[in-house]
């Protein structure tokens, strides 16, 4: 099992930045980590993955430019720094652990979730 605990989100104003960081535990293993977020009303949508070493990293094009995916596996540490945060960036962000070696943008292609930290962008 993968325990996964985000935190970091709050509050901020349009055009601000804001870090999320997802913490892993347990039986930690040689995976994609990714982010999603989810907006009331709507379906979870993909934001952005990375591979265990940290070379490879994608992005929707929603959030290209702005979001920056990065990890750290000696803190077992994956992070989200989001700038330029827009209002429509409002929703629930979740982390997400996936056990195969390959990049994945649906949510059905991740293993392991974390509870979720809400991000507000106010205009």
């Amino acid at each position: 099992q993968v325990q996964l605990v985000e935190s970091g989100g709050g509050l901020v104003q349009a055009g601000g930045s804001l870090r999320l960081s997802c913490a892993a535990s347990g039986r930690t293993f040689s995976s994609y980590m990714g982010w999603f977020r989810q907006a009331p009303g709507k379906e979870r949508e993909f934001v952005a993955a990375i591979s265990w070493s940290g070379s490879n990293t994608y992005y929707a094009n929603s959030v290209k430019g702005r979001f920056t995916i990065s990890r750290d596996n000696a803190k077992n540490t994956v992070y989200l720094q989001m700038n330029s945060l827009k209002p429509e960036d409002t929703a629930a962000y979740y982390c997400a652990a996936r056990a195969a070696p390959f990049p994945g943008s649906s949510s059905s292609e991740y293993d392991y979730w974390g509870q979720g930290t809400q991000v507000t962008v106010s205009s």
